[in-house]
């Protein structure tokens, strides 16, 4: 993953959240894609959280 600023995985996260929610909210969410969407979630949170305490 490209080095990323604070402000970048913030929009990401943003972006990443609404998305699993909707999916979540459509499809429920045991659905694969909501799953899915959950992963990447919590993987840029760990991004985030490692970047923010430098």
């Amino acid at each position: 993953m490209n080095v990323l600023s604070l402000q970048e995985l913030e929009h990401r996260i943003d972006v990443l959240r609404s998305h699993m929610i909707a999916i979540g909210k459509s499809k429920g969410l045991n659905h694969p894609n909501t799953i899915k969407f959950s992963q990447e979630l919590d993987s840029l949170l760990n991004v985030y959280q490692k970047n923010k305490l430098k």
